[in-house]
């Protein structure tokens, strides 16, 4: 699948799963029906795990609504936080469609209310809609460039800029979702704590609140019990890049 094709196909049907669209809205209105009928609902408390590592469990999940943050633990118990997905992306999927275990736990940040999909439903659905496979591949190789970049990001950044990248990209996340408050911040939409922001950018608690502390210095953000605005996103971003 190329990549020309594969924002061909999606732009037509109005979003990119994986490449600032999630892969529920990229579906049209039969698909999400169809999809709808294959699937239970169900709705995970805070810190509820969505899928375990190392299960071998054939269920994959489609968020309807609230975050989860994507963790891995190695053999000590140490956790290191992945990634954070939100409303309309596919979690606890990878399994799923590659047959092997789970090599990741998926737990709720927050309420989620979510589609749970048997494997064998979720095969029939792309076997009766194919041209969703590449909105699938779409997600996996977006996901992968995902990775690339904060492998980069953590070669080449540090501290306040190496936290700015996220933040960017959750504030463009979350502003999809929920439009700016009345002084036109965003709002971060996963409640991270500083713990969890810290293993994501491979840093301590103590990094983060010092980065926190460069953002707010630059007029950058607003922060807040598990919260954190965004007042400028431009500004955020040009930090991010080394410009700021």
């Amino acid at each position: 699948m190329s990549e020309h094709l594969l924002t061909r196909r999606t732009t037509a049907r109005g979003g990119l799963a994986g490449a600032g669209g999630a892969f529920w809205d990229a579906l049209d209105d039969a698909e999400r029906a169809a999809l709808r009928g294959a699937a239970r609902p169900r709705r995970y408390q805070s810190r509820t795990p969505l899928c375990y590592q190392g299960d071998d469990s054939d269920h994959l999940i489609i968020i309807e609504s609230g975050w989860a943050k994507v963790t891995s633990s190695s053999e000590d118990g140490h956790e290191v936080v992945l990634a954070v997905r939100g409303p309309g992306e596919l979690v606890c999927e990878s399994a799923v469609l590659g047959g092997r275990e789970r090599s990741a736990t998926v737990a709720a940040l927050g309420p989620v209310r979510a589609l749970v999909v048997p494997a064998a439903r979720f095969t029939g659905f792309l076997d009766a809609h194919p041209g969703v496979w590449m909105l699938v591949s779409g997600t996996f190789v977006h996901r992968l460039d995902d990775a690339g970049r904060r492998l980069q990001a953590h070669a080449s950044a540090h501290g306040a800029q190496r936290l700015a990248i996220l933040l960017a990209d959750l504030a463009e996340r979350s502003a999809r979702l929920v439009p700016p408050d009345a002084s036109g911040g965003v709002v971060i939409g996963p409640p991270l704590s500083q713990e969890e922001l810290g293993s994501w950018m491979d840093s301590s608690r103590e990094t983060v609140a010092r980065a926190l502390g460069t953002l707010r210095g630059e007029g950058l953000v607003r922060t807040g019990r598990r919260k954190i605005t965004v007042v400028d996103a431009e500004g955020l971003r040009a930090f991010a890049r080394g410009h700021g």
